[in-house]
């Protein structure tokens, strides 16, 4: 059986600053392009037969530079991938929101910003990953499936794999232009790598 690769976008100005970047559409910087490319041998090598891309451009990109795009791969785009959508929140530090709110927050413990410019909960990035797993499972019998999203909906995505809840994905930190692989030892839901660079 094959497995599932997860891998962040390459680096943007916004990740690189820590400001949240949900809905958002940046472009990559140039060394995240960079990281696309170092992507390329590590896919070509594991076979993936599969791709699943978020919509917004910075994953596009990158899957486009690591060969995802090239008619090889059996490519779509998923609108479920997209990175969670942070309402007001949107563009902001975790340094900052903590400030306004006068003790440390954290998307795993606290969730959106409420109020008029609320995004989404947990919950719900959890029900549209979950529909994502739906999809993928089937196709590993083939080989392996590529993931390449953001870093929060993907360490939710790796939570539900694993059979826990949304806020279990705070133990799975993925950088950009990073991969991790989600797979099976015996029957059981198990990660077999993680937060992997590439050379």
């Amino acid at each position: 059986m094959g497995e599932v690769v997860v891998v962040r976008h390459g680096a943007t100005e916004w990740s690189r600053s820590g400001q949240h970047t949900g809905l958002t559409d940046l472009p990559l910087l140039p060394d995240g392009e960079d990281d696309g490319r170092r992507l390329g041998p590590v896919l070509a090598d594991r076979a993936v037969r599969h791709a699943f891309v978020s919509p917004l451009a910075r994953a596009r990109r990158t899957a486009e530079l690591a060969g995802l795009l090239d008619g090889t791969v059996d490519t779509r785009i998923e609108p479920y991938l997209v990175e969670v959508d942070y309402g007001g929140y949107e563009g902001r530090t975790t340094k900052e929101i903590s400030a306004e709110l006068g003790r440390p927050w954290s998307l795993w413990a606290d969730g959106t910003v409420p109020g008029d410019t609320p995004g989404e909960t947990l919950t719900q990035v959890a029900e549209r990953v979950d529909r994502v797993l739906e999809r993928v499972r089937p196709l590993l019998d083939g080989g392996d499936v590529a993931l390449v999203a953001h870093g929060h909906v993907l360490r939710i995505l790796t939570a539900r794999w694993l059979g826990l809840g949304p806020e279990a994905g705070a133990l799975f930190p993925l950088a950009t232009g990073r991969y991790g692989v989600l797979g099976r030892e015996h029957s059981w839901a198990a990660l077999t790598g993680w937060n992997t660079g590439c050379p």
